[in-house]
């Protein structure tokens, strides 16, 4: 079977993969492109997880796309209403069509003889083997392994009686009413499953090695609702969004130059919210506020439900398992019915995929990351991250955005292939997610790309200098190393063209 032959080749319709297809719908219309998804349904992360309560833990105006805004005074959005959302943009900007379903990448391979990317990949059920070509390969795969979650070894779990789930694969089928449930971790992911649970299950226990911080966040936007009384739809949630990214901005500088301050003060809004229902020794951290990304409390739920007796939070270590409970360090016991390992991620670049230039393996985490964008050393190769201490897609758009600006530039041009290249040995310890100190990312190691000395290869996660550098400055460097596009006619092997320039 001949391979399909793109422009540009998008892996995964999550936020990332369809940031950048409505990018190149509105920037580079003269693009042919696909976006390949291993899924059957878009969503990426909002399809994969399906536990109890799950919702976004970045307010929705920041979260929502640029071109599109989140026409909603819903500030946390559900799985659902994301979902929604996500489908609703992709019609409206006409990517739907471009979706491949049920299509799992398996390797991608550079030529600098045809300056293309071969992709080769398995449809479906049916096993089918398909190849693409393209000029540009663009990873939408986000930074985790959708295949399995961080599952850390429990002492003695195998004596116990009782249902494990992992929130990354909750099972449809899982009713937890009227059960004792405990959940492992203190995360974004338990902190949204144990009010939710709680709910309906006769005991949820949180159990922790150590406290996060913990932010209480309002569902629905109390200024945006505010605001529409008195001006049009369009202005209160463009006003909205830009009122909150600045509240995100102001949260996490002031928390990076006044640690201090900052730490009072989230305490004592846990404080306020308990109500001398707990200790608040299982909510003080160890850690400066921003060395982990602040988990965020929904309408106070969690608070609500310690409160009233179905929730609690217990900081202490896993002395082992038995058939119906655990053992702690302290000596206390615990028993449950359901246990839950909200344990965390683990970390993944590319998807898995692998990936080889002109024959000879590439392994990301031996490489830098050019503007937090552009993969040095691998020609017409990006990865779409977004933030780890804002809003995901905020990068995720101006990433795209970059992308076009290239694209454009090339055909203008004449130019077939952009490649990053670290000719001052730039490297320093640390990958580019090392600003946080959370434990799935000290435990990825070698296979994220590394963090640079300085820029284009420093990764700041600073809104501000991205800004800078993806959007107001030039393309060209002394960095990115261009070469002109071949001459499709002369060799028979090279089926690419330059698309028409818009």
């Amino acid at each position: 079977m001949q391979p399909e032959v793109l422009d540009v080749l998008i892996i995964g319709a999550g936020i990332s993969g369809i940031a950048m297809a409505c990018a190149l719908r509105t920037q580079c219309p003269g693009k042919r492109f696909a976006i390949l998804d291993r899924r059957e349904h878009l969503g990426g992360t909002w399809d994969l997880f399906r536990f109890p309560g799950v919702r976004s833990d970045s307010d929705m105006h920041s979260y929502a796309f640029a071109l599109r805004p989140w026409r909603s005074h819903h500030l946390l959005g559900s799985g659902e209403r994301i979902l929604a959302y996500l489908t609703d943009t992709v019609r409206e900007f006409g990517v739907d069509t471009a979706i491949r379903y049920g299509v799992r990448v398996s390797t991608a391979e550079w030529s600098s003889v045809t300056q293309s990317w071969t992709v080769h990949a398995v449809e479906g059920p049916s096993g089918q083997a398909r190849t693409y070509r393209c000029r540009f390969l663009v990873m939408g795969t986000g930074y985790f392994d959708y295949d399995e979650g961080h599952s850390p070894s429990l002492p003695d779990l195998g004596r116990y009686a009782g249902m494990v789930v992992h929130p990354q694969h909750w099972p449809a089928d899982l009713d937890c009413a009227g059960k004792r449930v405990l959940v492992i971790g203190s995360g974004a992911t338990a902190v949204t499953l144990v009010p939710a649970l709680a709910s309906s299950a006769a005991q949820v226990t949180m159990l922790q090695r150590s406290p996060g911080y913990l932010l209480s966040m309002p569902s629905v936007d109390p200024l945006a609702r505010l605001f529409a009384r008195i001006a049009p739809a369009r202005g209160v949630f463009a006003l909205a969004r830009r009122m909150n990214i600045a509240l995100t901005d102001f949260v996490y500088r002031a928390s990076r130059r006044w640690p201090g301050a900052m730490r009072r003060l989230l305490l004592a809004q846990v404080r306020a919210q308990l109500k001398g229902s707990a200790d608040m020794r299982h909510f003080a951290p160890r850690y400066q506020p921003w060395d982990q990304r602040l988990c965020i409390v929904s309408d106070g739920d969690l608070f609500k439900q310690i409160r009233a007796g179905k929730a609690e939070v217990v900081t202490d270590d896993i002395e082992g398992f038995d058939e119906c409970g655990v053992r702690l360090r302290s000596g206390r016991r615990i028993e449950a019915d359901v246990v839950v390992t909200a344990t965390g991620l683990k970390l993944q670049a590319l998807g898995g995929i692998a990936v080889r230039v002109d024959g000879a393996t590439y392994i990301p985490g031996e490489h830098l990351f050019y503007k937090s964008v552009l993969l040095e050393g691998a020609p017409n190769l990006a990865w779409i991250v977004g933030y780890i201490n804002h809003a995901w897609t905020l990068k995720a758009d101006m990433a795209a955005n970059y992308l076009c600006r290239l694209l454009r530039h090339m055909d203008v041009r004449g130019l077939g292939v952009a490649v990053a290249r670290d000719r001052e040995g730039c490297q320093v310890d640390g990958n580019v997610m090392s600003a946080l100190q959370a434990g799935y990312v000290q435990r990825s190691g070698q296979g994220i790309p590394r963090q640079g000395g300085k820029d284009p290869w420093r990764v700041t996660h600073d809104r501000r200098a991205d800004r800078r550098q993806l959007i107001e400055t030039p393309i060209e460097d002394d960095i990115l190393e261009f070469q002109p596009l071949l001459d499709a006619s002369d060799k028979a092997d090279v089926p690419l063209r330059a698309a028409t320039v818009s």
